[in-house]
């Protein structure tokens, strides 16, 4: 993972450690889990607690995912995998990356607010 890492994004690989932006679901919090990240020595990026809008998967990627499927109905497993490459062909460049630089700004609102409720 280390590897493809710096391969992928090595502005974030070139670090003491990269950061691993970690949840805790169960397989991510066993023991065998927590110790090799800390054997990994990778620095973690807790998500937020019950805040999906603060997520990056949750917070820009399936929410457009959902308005992009309003209406639609499926008869089979083809077609939803066919709407689901129209989706992703019909994103528009810096979909992704302009949603996740926008994160930590949300991040920081949320710590501002001591994990209260705010409009964006």
């Amino acid at each position: 993972m280390v590897q493809k890492l710096k391969e992928k994004q090595p502005r974030l690989a070139n670090r003491l450690t990269p950061i691993l932006l970690h949840d805790n679901a169960r397989p991510h919090t066993a023991q065998m889990t927590v110790a090799k990240l800390q054997e990994l020595e990778l620095e973690l990026l807790h998500h937020p607690s019950y805040s999906p809008d603060l997520a990056p998967t949750d917070y820009h990627f399936f929410r457009n995912l959902d308005n992009f499927l309003i209406g639609k109905k499926f008869n089979s497993d083809n077609a939803v995998k066919l709407a689901f490459q129209e989706f992703i062909d019909s994103r528009p460049p810096g979909f992704y990356t302009t949603s996740l630089n926008n994160l930590p700004l949300k991040w920081q609102k949320c710590i501002d607010n001591m994990g209260a409720y705010f409009d964006e």
